[in-house]
Formats: C-alpha cells, sequence, structure tokens
C-alpha cells in the first residue's frame, strides 16, 4: 500500500506545446508496473483546451466541476458538465477543454502502452473550438 497525502503532488501548469490557454494540471495516480493507469485532475481556464490527440488505449474522462467542450475530428463539439463521463476508444482523434466562459475540471484516466500515454497532433483551430454544440 502507497497513501500519497494532499498536497505532495504539486500542481503544474501545462505547456504550450499540447495546449491553447492556461491548463493546470495535478498528478493522481501514476500506477507502477505492472499496472498502466495514469490519471490526471486537468484544470482549464475558460477557452483553454487540448490540441487534437490520440491514446492508444482510450481515455476516460470524469467532470468534476465547470461546462466544458469535447470533439471529435469532423463533427462539432459537444457540451459536458458535473458528473458527465466520457470514454475515447483507442486512436480516436479528439480534443477536451474548458467553455469559452467558463473553467472547467475533469479527472483524465488513461493507462499507458510501453510509456505511451497520448500521441499528440496539432492545435484546435479557432473555428473548430468556435463551433456550435451539437
Amino acid at each position: 500500500m502507497k497513501i500519497i497525502t494532499a498536497g505532495a503532488r504539486p500542481d503544474k501548469l501545462a505547456g504550450s506545446e499540447y495546449f491553447t490557454g492556461r491548463v493546470w494540471q495535478t498528478p493522481v495516480i501514476e500506477a507502477p508496473e505492472p499496472a498502466r493507469v495514469r490519471a490526471l485532475s486537468v484544470t482549464f481556464e475558460p477557452g483553454a483546451r487540448t490540441a487534437w490527440h490520440t491514446h492508444p488505449l482510450g481515455q476516460t474522462l470524469h467532470v468534476l466541476s465547470g461546462v466544458g467542450l469535447v470533439g471529435l475530428r469532423g463533427a462539432a463539439p459537444w457540451m459536458i458538465r458535473p458528473g458527465d463521463t466520457v470514454w475515447f476508444a483507442p486512436g480516436e482523434e479528439h480534443w477536451h477543454g474548458a467553455a469559452p466562459d467558463s473553467m472547467m475540471t475533469h479527472l483524465a484516466i488513461q493507462e499507458a502502452e510501453d510509456g505511451r500515454v497520448a500521441d499528440w497532433l496539432e492545435p484546435v483551430s479557432e473555428a473548430d473550438y468556435a463551433r456550435d454544440p451539437a
């Protein structure tokens, strides 16, 4: 057993390489092998979002607070709210972030494959972000 006390995992401002706007990440768990689970609490300031990306083994998001958006390639984004859970299949190109006028925090859960949890693509364009939600 290992207990990680509150405050032992510092928040970190995410880099602009994979995010647009200000995004804060707080590690929750990076389980040692042979386990593969990785989880982060991620807080997006209004309008902030990830770049397009995929996950080799898929990803689950669980919204904790605020209002957010999730998008799939070629589709209008969907609005997500506290209590919503989103599953992205392995290899599915997607993005997620806060709505334009709200912060949003979600728990992001994914598994590592050969140490890799995500494959990052290009930033989400303003046009893709601004599409009316489905």
